[in-house]
């Protein structure tokens, strides 16, 4: 049997397509160093992040692939991420320096669970390899020092603030900054250049993403992040009750006016499963994120059910994914963030 040539494994690999950004692997770029010699191929995937949810089904689609080019007796697969920056013209000028992307987390109204979202999401990114920070938006009511468990001051390096770490990410909160218990009265100015120096004066270098997660509502600090910096993508977080859906699409349209990208929508509390019986409840009313993320031609990320645990977890500083990862509520968590990976990665190179 002839040995395989370059150009035969080349075609082989064109055969196989990113089912999420619908292209052949080749064309992305996410083939590299291919080395075929006496039918022994080696080549490297470089995925469009670490939090790739479908890195498994791709490389053994890429196995498949080559191996089953004639002549090919042996496959070395090396896999890898690389981020892009999205192809916006604003986005070089913009950006912040070493972070690939920014995703701010909101919502039109408080006590939907946004914090503890923001907080689980960043963690189950890191989780599945990506370089996460994770930035408390909300001055007035800073709850990440709590939710994560550390309350250290941050350290100063070379004029710069170093963030806090904490379950695998780097976090920054002005909680860190000010006394328990001690309220934060600032106008909107004061709220601006707070969030410009937690943007700009910490030291955010090498992170593949950096969350944000914001005060509820549409006002001070959504329009600042919108100014300050490029924002890739909002992701919006709501209980099914109709008065949380209704300032939820309020927000959508706000960032929408602010030409931020609406990554998705996520349903949090949205069932409740009794211990007993594990029959479903739904407490708030199940399933009209979905419904209404349709209707606003908005991604859906999915449901994360009520359970105590979630909400002992963030009282705690054990958030859940890190705390409890085999759990439901976990998985569900999980399974967003990887939904929120692919939907960065689909809107970076689908301007390609």
């Amino acid at each position: 049997m002839p040995n395989a040539r370059t150009e035969d494994v080349l075609s082989a690999l064109r055969t196989v397509q990113d089912p999420d950004l619908r292209r052949d692997l080749v064309t992305l770029g996410m083939i590299e160093g291919l080395a075929v010699e006496d039918g022994e191929v080696a080549l490297t995937l470089v995925l469009t992040t670490a939090a790739c949810p479908l890195r498994g089904q791709l490389e053994d689609d890429v196995r498949r692939a080559v191996l089953g080019v004639p002549g090919v007796r042996d496959l070395k697969l090396t896999t890898t991420s690389r981020m892009r920056q999205p192809k916006d013209p604003t986005a070089d000028r913009r950006a912040l320096p070493g972070v690939a992307h920014v995703i701010a987390v909101g919502s039109g109204k408080g006590g939907v669970g946004k914090s503890t979202v923001a907080a689980n999401l960043a963690i189950a990114l890191a989780q599945a390899g990506a370089m996460v920070g994770l930035l408390d938006g909300d001055i007035y009511g800073p709850n990440l020092p709590r939710m994560l468990g550390e309350h250290r001051q941050p350290d100063q390096r070379d004029g710069r603030i170093l963030p806090v770490e904490a379950h695998g990410i780097r976090f920054m909160s002005i909680g860190l900054l000010v006394p328990q218990g001690e309220a934060v009265v600032w106008r909107g100015p004061m709220l601006h250049g707070a969030l410009k120096s937690f943007l700009h004066e910490v030291d955010w270098s090498g992170l593949d993403y950096l969350l944000v997660d914001l005060p509820p509502g549409t006002g001070d600090v959504q329009l600042s992040l919108a100014q300050l910096t490029f924002v890739d993508g909002a992701v919006i977080v709501t209980t099914p009750s109709a008065v949380a859906l209704e300032d939820a699409v309020k927000a959508v349209d706000a960032f929408q006016k602010l030409q931020v990208p609406v990554l998705g929508m996520i349903e949090n509390m949205s069932y409740f499963v009794c211990p007993d019986c594990k029959s479903r409840h739904a407490i708030f009313d199940t399933g009209r994120t979905e419904e209404r993320a349709l209707a606003l031609g908005v991604p859906y990320l999915g449901a994360v059910p009520l359970h105590g645990a979630v909400r002992r977890g963030g009282d705690e500083g054990r958030p859940v994914v890190a705390d409890d990862p085999g759990s439901e509520y976990a998985g569900a968590l999980r399974e967003i963030a990887g939904r929120l990976a692919q939907r960065v990665s689909i809107q970076t190179h689908g301007a390609d």
